[in-house]
């Protein structure tokens, strides 16, 4: 029996699947089913497309103030509700309850911004060469769009992508990860109660490999913004480009983090145990690699370690619970390939590695922490998305930026160090789209969140975020 609560959010009205299809949303931490959700096809796919197309010119017709208002309405509903939703996604996707009011905060502050970000769409008047023309520059909405999320931040990362393009003008297909579509639909759930007109917001969700085809292919759709895996992204690049279609791709990373010996190691090292594992390390911009500059690796690894071992590991649902489940099974496998292969290589086990004692159910790991590791590893060319910490060393500063740089991947770096020329140039230097000089936690609303490389294009959030989703017109004007 489907909830009510969780529908299909087709032209302003919430549906089954025409098949009767559903998909169960289990908990991590419990293996336990906790929503099924209606899993659609083809048919609800081009439905979708087509209310975001019907609704498309009264919406962009409307005016920024008129946006805007909607768009603070959605922030202010989604701040009332931050307990039910924060319950909901620790239910879906394992992370800790503290970490999931953060989120839901985070996916209030989208809004927000880009309610006030849709006023500031300016145009430009350009210089003629003579006195008998005028030439203007208007900032226009793309159109239909679609939004393709991961599960592991299974609320901000649509709320990215949603309050981007509702300010634009755009009109929106939103597919969630089929695993965590609770927050998503939560989202949606806002949005109506905001009055948002039928059709401007639309959910689906159902398998990739029928639906996905429709949405990128789709005549009416004009953009498709993706945050997944490298393999999908370029599948989409591929096949949108193909229809000419403008996409934007948030494809993971390997970040490195850089410990210069001018450091407050303490801080750093504490601060990095804390953000390495955050979400059990399912974070696109995680820490991936620690280099260490060789004069202080002894200092930096016990405290490391250390934190790391203090960090408590339970249920999501436990206020006291820093550490939760692995999302799915999955990851859960791979956390363990990528150990092992490690360790069959040479890598010496500091801690972690297994499963924690007592938790026999669900998806519970170990915080891991390898040092050695050597360079045919896996996990030093793979996106890790698990609690593995590798730690390395470094000799000079130029050593220090050439490992960093030494992946495909660069969506973010960090580093610490107490020296302004040190932070300025390593920042310069090193090949990524964020970078954070003694702070993990750089991903802001106001600031732009993308990546170089194999890491995508495009960019989230700042007054980059509206870009991608409007095009510039060129008015030429004859007197």
């Amino acid at each position: 029996m489907i909830d009510e609560k969780w529908k299909l959010f087709l032209a302003g009205e919430w549906c089954d699947a025409d098949s009767g299809r559903t998909v169960e949303v289990r908990n991590p931490a419990t293996g336990e089913i906790v929503a099924e959700v209606p899993f659609c096809g083809v048919a609800e796919a081009n439905r979708a497309v087509a209310a975001a197309a019907a609704a498309f010119p009264d919406w962009s017709a409307l005016s920024a103030w008129e946006r805007s208002r909607y768009l603070r309405r959605v922030s202010e509903l989604i701040r009332e509700r931050k307990e039910e939703f924060a319950r909901w996604m620790t239910l879906e996707m394992g992370k800790p309850i503290s970490e999931a009011r953060g989120e839901v905060n985070a996916t209030a502050d989208y809004f927000e911004w880009f309610s006030e970000e849709a006023k500031r769409i300016y145009g430009d008047i350009v210089p003629a060469h003579t006195s008998k023309r005028r030439h203007w520059v208007i900032r226009q909405p793309l159109g239909v769009a679609v939004a393709i999320s991961a599960w592991n931040f299974p609320s901000v990362l649509p709320a990215r992508k949603i309050s981007a393009a509702l300010a634009a003008g755009c009109t929106m297909v939103v597919r969630p990860a089929s695993q965590t579509p609770l927050s998503a639909i939560a989202i949606v759930q806002c949005c109506e109660q905001a009055g948002l007109p039928p059709g401007v917001i639309n959910l689906v969700v159902g398998p990739s490999a029928e639906i996905g085809p429709v949405l990128i292919a789709h005549p009416k759709v004009r953009k498709i913004s993706l945050t997944g895996s490298m393999d999908v992204g370029r599948y989409i690049a591929r096949e949108a480009g193909a229809h000419l279609k403008k996409v934007a791709l948030e494809l993971g990373g390997s970040a490195p983090v850089l410990i210069f010996e001018d450091a407050d190691i303490e801080t750093a090292a504490r601060q990095t145990a804390r953000f390495k594992f955050r979400n059990m390390g399912q974070v696109c911009i995680a820490i991936s690699r620690i280099y260490v500059q060789q004069s202080v690796r002894r200092r930096f690894e016990e405290i490391f370690i250390s934190e790391v071992e203090r960090l408590r590991i339970g249920n999501g649902l436990e206020e006291s619970t820093e550490l939760g489940p692995l999302a799915n099974g999955e990851t859960f496998a791979k956390t363990q390939e990528l150990i092992a292969d490690a360790v069959g290589k040479g890598a010496r086990l500091m801690c972690g590695g297994s499963r924690p004692s007592g938790f026999d159910r669900g998806l519970f790991y170990k915080p891991t922490v390898l040092a050695d590791v050597p360079e045919s590893a896996r996990i030093l060319r793979e996106e890790p998305f698990g609690p593995i910490a590798p730690i390395f060393t470094f000799d000079d500063f130029d050593d220090a930026i050439h490992k960093a740089n030494d992946t495909s991947f660069g969506l973010a770096g960090y580093l610490f160090t107490s020296n302004l020329k040190t932070a300025i140039l390593a920042s310069e230097r090193m090949e990524c789209g964020i970078v954070g000089v003694n702070d993990l936690v750089p991903a802001t609303p106001q600031c732009p969140f993308g990546g170089i490389k194999d890491s995508g294009f495009g960019r989230e959030g700042g007054y980059q975020g509206i870009d991608e989703f409007v095009h510039a017109k060129y008015i030429c004007i004859g007197l």
